[in-house]
């Protein structure tokens, strides 16, 4: 059966999944509508600006305040969180092979694993970037952060994820955002599933100014789905997972706690088509910056230097004249973790797979490889269109930290510098 969804990112939003649960007005100063307890999940201080206040109220069947102590989780075993000091920084170029997927069964909470990150989740500052692999539904489970939000990009096999405010249906080319707090399941639609984890620790992401470009482009508010009210009223044993300043903590409850039958504001899950972007590239010559491919951006308090970037490449029409069509070489302040959804990298003739991973920090000299660019130098201008990609990169103002796992593990390709080796040299004049 079709989910239904609001659109709009950013907008007050009022849902109900039993009509009339939702209160309107004051209808009595002691009690809501079926005696539902009210609850506000507030994503924001209190006395934040109206339009970064982030918080809903809930109308649910019990209240979260009813639970027994949290206790460590054995679970998460390769679960990093900043500050990211097991090893010490590279400034390596590294490039990883994809995730496999597990032997024995695994959920999607069992399955994350931490490639790197920076920040602090003490300070609220900075990002982690996970990878999961996944072969079974999370079953009598469900899972949330304290320590961030959870931008999900699927790679392979859809999900189902079932949160306090409504599900999400999300397959490879779409992304969900789920709010800091906010629990909730992911059940497998197929056989096993994998795909990247960006968990934010700093301020929400939200939709880049737009500038120069005019009201019109990039991603659109009205593409984000948000669900509408959904509830489950199951009376059976439900562990609650957390992730609590870095470390898993686990409770159980003698119920589901996605027991939300209403709910009213603006902060809540929601999910995006990477098809609907509206590219921006040039019409003439020379080679824009990739901050025109920003689908959504998390703000530091340096006026345009983020927190974290979510940026994506898809397929575009390729028109400019007498330039260099490709990703030039490049050494940015900024550090970039690259990963592809699917098909193939227009910098990269191969060893960047779906599923793969790579990292490219601050300073660090990365472009085309010799393949990709005596292709590009010797191409034909005329007008061109790259089809079947989609890569992203997740771009931070904060070194990106690898794990002892990322650095050790045999995915780690030892010989990704290779593939900028054998280029000739420019033959200048003498004077």
């Amino acid at each position: 059966m079709p989910l239904n969804y609001m659109s709009g990112f950013g907008n007050s939003f009022a849902t109900e999944a039993v009509a009339g649960a939702l209160p309107v007005g004051q209808n009595s100063p002691q009690q809501t509508p079926f005696r539902l307890f009210a609850e506000q999940l507030s994503g924001s201080a209190f006395t934040a600006p109206r339009h970064e206040n982030k918080r809903s109220w809930l109308y649910r069947l019990r209240p979260t305040a009813s639970h027994a102590p949290f206790n460590p989780y054995d679970g998460g075993k390769l679960l990093r969180s900043g500050p990211f000091d097991e090893v010490p920084p590279s400034p390596n170029r590294l490039r990883w092979d994809p995730l496999p997927i597990p032997a024995e069964p695994t959920d999607f909470v069992d399955g994350l694993v931490t490639y790197a990150g920076n920040g602090d989740v003490g300070t609220f500052a900075g990002i982690a970037i996970h990878l999961y692999a996944a072969n079974r539904s999370m079953q009598g489970r469900v899972f949330y952060d304290a320590d961030g939000e959870l931008l999900i990009v699927p790679q392979d096999g859809e999900l189902l994820i079932a949160t306090e405010l409504g599900r999400l249906e999300l397959k490879p080319g779409e992304i969900a955002v789920v709010p800091r707090g906010l629990r909730f399941r992911v059940e497998l639609t197929g056989p096993q599933a994998r795909g990247y984890v960006c968990e934010n620790y700093g301020a929400p992401f939200r939709l880049p100014e737009l500038g120069p470009i005019g009201a019109n482009g990039l991603a659109n508010a009205r593409d984000f789905l948000h669900p509408t009210a959904w509830f489950e009223d199951r009376d059976e044993p439900t562990e609650v997972i957390q992730k609590f300043q870095g470390a898993l903590w686990t409770t159980t409850l003698d119920h589901s706690p996605l027991d939300v039958v209403a709910w009213h504001g603006t902060l809540a899950p929601c999910k995006y088509d990477l098809d609907r972007f509206n590219t921006i590239n040039t019409v003439s010559y020379d080679h824009p910056d990739p901050s025109i491919f920003t689908v959504l951006t998390s703000p530091s308090e340096i006026p345009g230097v983020a927190n974290c970037d979510f940026v994506i490449f898809p397929p575009r029409w390729m028109v400019a004249e007498h330039t260099f069509r490709p990703p030039w070489f490049h050494r940015n302040v900024m550090s970039e973790f690259m990963g592809l959804i699917h098909g193939a990298y227009d910098a990269k003739a191969g060893g960047f797979a779906p599923g793969g991973a790579s990292l490219h920090n601050c300073m660090s000299g990365h472009g085309p490889d010799r393949e990709s660019y005596e292709k590009a130098v010797a191409s034909n201008l005329a007008p061109h269109k790259i089809e079947n990609t989609m890569a992203f990169m997740f771009e931070s103002r904060w070194v990106i930290r690898p794990t002892k796992f990322a650095t050790e593990t045999p995915l780690h390709q030892l010989d990704y510098d290779d593939c900028w080796t054998g280029f000739s040299k420019a033959q200048v004049p003498s004077k």
